[in-house]
């Protein structure tokens, strides 16, 4: 409950990278929590929002439009929820006008904002009331945020275990083949009793058919962390393979008080962590249902809004 006596009210703004804004929305609203999506500009993969600035034209043009925004926002808002580092109008007095007004704020990184950034380089964090962060992997940039992992809806996707077909089929997505590691993952793959297919390009809908379709997925091996294309394999049951960085399992098995279920694998090492995954139906099927168990734990919806709810309580 807000000051005033009624709901809370929340803006999440200003983009809606990955679509980690809008789902966060959604989960708010599950709970009967007055928040809305506004944007820049409505993004071409992830075109959900409340409210589009459709923001062009020059400089003041633009400044126009997020001022005109602010003012609108500012008299019915308890709680400014920022994303990748943005703010609705310039930070160095965003802050200022919401702190001078009693407004709660959040700046909430979503990866390639932080990743290999120096302290210096995210000072301006530091004004808004809490940094949020999406993984334990995540504090090696931040270190006093909170941690709040992305939230799917789990309870949509219907599990869809690993068959048990004699070859089973590898399935790896990457959005860059160079960030993921693709070589490696066509290279391990040459010497397995197993099909690999790779899927690019596809409409979200599309892809997640050919997910449900795989035995084993493999998603990358360089970023240290898992993503959302992790998470939805899981959440279908499937065993997934990537690079975990260590440290970043072993926080968030103590914090989440839950084993991380992923298999960890490098480019030197992946194929002989595929090599039981192909050989063992039931050993493909055990780790993905500790992986469904695991998203159901971690990464559902209701998850997600216990935690942004009980942030917000203590701004």
């Amino acid at each position: 409950m807000t000051e005033h006596g009624g709901r809370l009210r929340v803006v999440h703004c200003p983009v809606n990278t990955a679509g980690v804004p809008w789902t966060n929305v959604q989960a708010l609203r599950q709970r009967g929590i007055d928040a809305q999506l506004v944007v820049f500009n409505r993004y071409e993969l992830h075109s959900e929002a409340d409210w589009s600035l459709e923001r062009h034209g020059g400089f003041a043009r633009k400044q126009l439009a997020q001022w005109s925004a602010l003012l609108k926002l500012l008299p019915h808002t308890d709680v400014f929820h920022f994303y990748f580092g943005l703010t609705l109008v310039p930070q160095s007095v965003q802050f200022p006008i919401l702190r001078a007004l009693r407004k709660k704020s959040v700046m909430h990184y979503l990866g390639s904002d932080i990743r290999g950034k120096s302290p210096a380089d995210l000072g301006f964090g530091k004004k808004a009331g809490a940094e949020v962060v999406g993984s334990y992997d995540a504090l090696r940039w931040v270190p006093e945020a909170e941690v709040i992992p992305p939230g799917i809806d789990v309870k949509a996707i219907d599990p869809a275990p690993p068959s048990d077909r004699a070859r089973p089929v590898i399935l790896h997505a990457p959005s860059s083949r160079r960030r993921k590691g693709t070589e490696h993952v066509i290279a391990a793959c040459e010497g397995l009793d197993a099909d690999l297919v790779l899927v690019e390009g596809l409409h979200h809908d599309e892809a997640f058919e050919r997910y449900r379709e795989a035995d084993i997925v493999v998603d990358q091996l360089n970023a240290g962390w898992y993503g959302l294309f992790a998470i939805e394999c899981m959440a279908l049951g499937k065993p997934v393979v990537t690079f975990l960085h260590e440290e970043a399992v072993r926080r968030t098995e103590d914090a989440l008080g839950t084993a991380v279920p992923l298999v960890s694998a490098t480019k030197d090492d992946l194929q002989a962590r595929l090599e039981p995954l192909v050989a063992s139906v039931a050993e493909r099927r055990r780790i993905g249902a500790e992986s469904r168990a695991y998203v159901e734990q971690v990464h559902d919806l209701d998850r997600v809004a216990d935690r942004l709810l009980a942030l917000y309580a203590r701004l």
